[in-house]
């Protein structure tokens, strides 16, 4: 059978629910075949217990390569697509997990920046391995958002699941202006929680969109006319919910300048592995732009979005002003 409709039967049984009574009429194939087929799909690591599901090596190497030339980043992390976003992301936040699993080591620390795709990635961790680590915010709190938006409960589930401890940054993320952010950065408490981040091993940030709906809006930091306004000044996307970029990587100046309280787009060019995670195809320019910035080491994405983003990449090659940080 195809490495493709073996991985199209196990997502359908794992992550769908589907019965194996069903896939067997939907492939017209007895029910005996298709249990062989399910562990078939478990003993070649298309699909883990626990359950991550991944394509073939030889699905995902060409889109790994790919961009791993294109963008100079040192790898790729690529899930399986899946038309419900929930699954998708929780698919996505399972690779995650495992690559972390894989590569945290006893006094590793790890910057965390805040998102739905960050925090999806605790809730994936299966590890019998305890680890000294420390999980770090790398930005400040927010009282709106839910868990999502903050750093420290994401920090705080990471290190419940993989050992280790949970370091706060014990400020907002966002103040009114450039003086108060100022005397924050100037507090011992704040200064030490982001000294220790800015000198992270690893950070596990998002890639956000700039739609009316976003993140930032729901959160109250912009209103969504800001937004459409901050659009049309090119903005494509963000890293860590508040460094806006265009579609070249360049930094855009936003009323947020001066005014969050956690890692800059400087520090992460500076943090050896910068993990940007992002399921949805609304960032498709958000992720090439963050592509392009220079700051990311692995990229964690679907497989359609990755296709997209080598597409639209090389459709803009034409037309962009050439970057300081990047020729992609």
């Amino acid at each position: 059978m195809p490495s493709d409709e073996l991985t199209e039967i196990a997502k359908l049984y794992y992550v769908d629910g589907l019965t194996q009574e069903e896939l067997a009429a939907s492939f017209d194939m007895s029910r005996v075949k298709v249990g062989r087929l399910l562990k078939r799909a478990v003993k070649e690591g298309i699909v883990e217990i626990c359950v991550r599901l991944q394509h073939p090596p030889e699905k995902t190497a060409p889109l790994e390569k790919a961009l791993i030339e294109r963008f100079g980043i040192q790898r790729a992390i690529i899930s399986v697509d899946h038309k419900d976003p929930e699954r998708q992301r929780d698919l996505l936040a399972g690779l995650v997990a495992r690559y972390l699993d894989q590569t945290l080591a006893d006094t590793s620390v790890v910057a965390v920046g805040m998102g739905r795709n960050v925090s999806a990635v605790p809730q994936h961790v299966v590890s019998n391995q305890r680890r000294h680590c420390s999980f770090v915010c790398a930005i400040g709190g927010s009282y709106r958002g839910g868990e999502a938006m903050n750093s420290d409960q994401i920090c705080r589930h990471l290190a419940l699941r993989f050992g280790g401890e949970s370091v706060t940054l014990y400020a907002p993320a966002i103040v009114s202006d450039e003086t108060i952010r100022d005397a924050l950065l100037a507090n011992d408490t704040v200064r030490q929680s982001l000294n220790k981040a800015q000198h992270a091993d690893v950070a596990l940030v998002g890639v956000g969109d700039i739609l009316e709906d976003s993140n930032m809006v729901r959160m109250g930091w912009f209103t969504s006319e800001e937004i459409t306004t901050v659009r049309d000044l090119g903005v494509v996307g963000d890293i860590m919910g508040y460094d806006f970029i265009d579609i070249d990587g360049n930094l855009a100046e936003t009323p947020l300048l001066g005014r969050v309280i956690g890692l800059t787009i400087e520090h992460l060019r500076q943090i050896p592995d910068v993990i940007a995670t992002a399921s949805e195809p609304t960032k498709v320019t958000g992720i090439l732009g963050a592509l392009r910035s220079g700051t990311i080491d692995t990229l964690a994405t679907t497989q359609s979005i990755a296709q997209t983003v080598l597409n639209l990449a090389r459709a803009s090659d034409g037309k962009r002003i050439p970057s300081e940080h990047s020729d992609a």
